[in-house]
C-alpha cells in the first residue's frame, strides 16, 4: 500500500477515518469476513463512492468483486491512525472530568498509553486511578524531561489552559487533547490541538431538533 502526501488529504477524510475504524471494530465482532463498499456505507449512511474516494487516498484496498476482508482493512486503517504506535499520554488535571476519562476510557483501544496524571489537589496527588500515578504539578516539568510524552490531554480550568499548554510545548510536546474549553494556540506549526467542546454537539443537537 503506498500512502500519498499529507497535504493531499482533506480534513474531512482524515476526520472520517476514526468512523471507519470504529465500524469495523464493529464488524469483527460480529464476525463479519468481508463486506462491499456499498454494505460499508449502508452501515454508516455514508456513499458507496464517497468510501471509495476516502481509501483511494491511501492506496489500493478491496478486490473488485470480492470487496474488502474486513479484518484486514481495519488493521490498515489503524495503521495509517497511528494505532499501532503505541503513543505515550500524561493527563493534567484530574478534576471530575480527568478523572472520569482516567477510569472509563479504553485509551489502550486507540494506541495509547497512559502514563501519568498531574494535579494540584493534595487530596488526588499520591493516590492513582485505574493503576494511574497521579503526580503533583511541581514534577511535571522534570517528569517530561525524563519520559517519552506524545499527547497531553488536558482537563484544566480556562483560566490556565493556554498558560499551561504553553509550559507543556516549551518542554518540547507536540499534542494536545484539548477539554478546557478554550481553543488553544501556538505558533509552532508542528504543535497540533484536538480542542473538544462538548456544548457544540449539544447544540448541533439543538438544532437539528428545532429544525425538523
Amino acid at each position: 500500500m503506498t500512502v500519498l502526501k499529507k497535504e493531499n488529504i482533506s480534513d474531512a477524510v482524515i476526520r472520517r477515518l476514526p468512523r471507519y475504524y470504529r465500524q469495523l471494530t464493529d464488524l469483527c465482532a460480529r464476525g463479519v469476513v468481508r463486506i462491499s463498499s456499498h454494505s460499508l456505507g449502508q452501515e454508516m449512511n455514508i456513499t458507496a463512492s464517497q468510501i471509495r474516494q476516502d481509501f483511494s487516498c491511501f492506496g489500493e484496498f478491496g478486490q473488485q468483486g470480492y470487496g474488502y476482508n474486513v479484518e484486514e482493512l481495519r488493521a490498515e486503517i489503524g495503521h495509517i491512525l497511528g494505532v499501532d504506535n503505541d503513543h505515550h499520554l500524561i493527563m493534567i488535571g484530574v478534576g471530575n472530568l480527568g478523572h472520569a476519562l482516567l477510569q472509563n476510557f479504553r485509551f489502550s483501544q486507540t494506541g495509547f498509553s497512559v502514563d501519568a496524571a498531574f494535579d494540584i489537589s493534595p487530596t488526588v496527588v499520591g493516590t492513582t486511578v485505574n493503576g494511574v500515578p497521579i503526580y503533583a504539578m511541581a514534577d511535571l516539568d522534570s517528569y517530561i524531561r525524563e519520559h517519552s510524552v506524545d499527547v497531553v490531554v488536558l482537563t484544566v480550568p480556562q483560566s490556565v489552559a493556554q498558560e499551561t499548554a504553553d509550559r507543556i510545548i516549551r518542554l518540547g510536546v507536540r499534542g494536545f487533547w484539548n477539554f478546557t474549553n478554550v481553543e488553544l494556540v501556538s505558533s509552532d506549526s508542528d504543535v497540533k490541538f484536538e480542542n473538544i467542546h462538548f456544548a457544540d454537539s449539544l447544540l448541533t443537537l439543538s438544532y437539528r431538533i428545532a429544525n425538523r
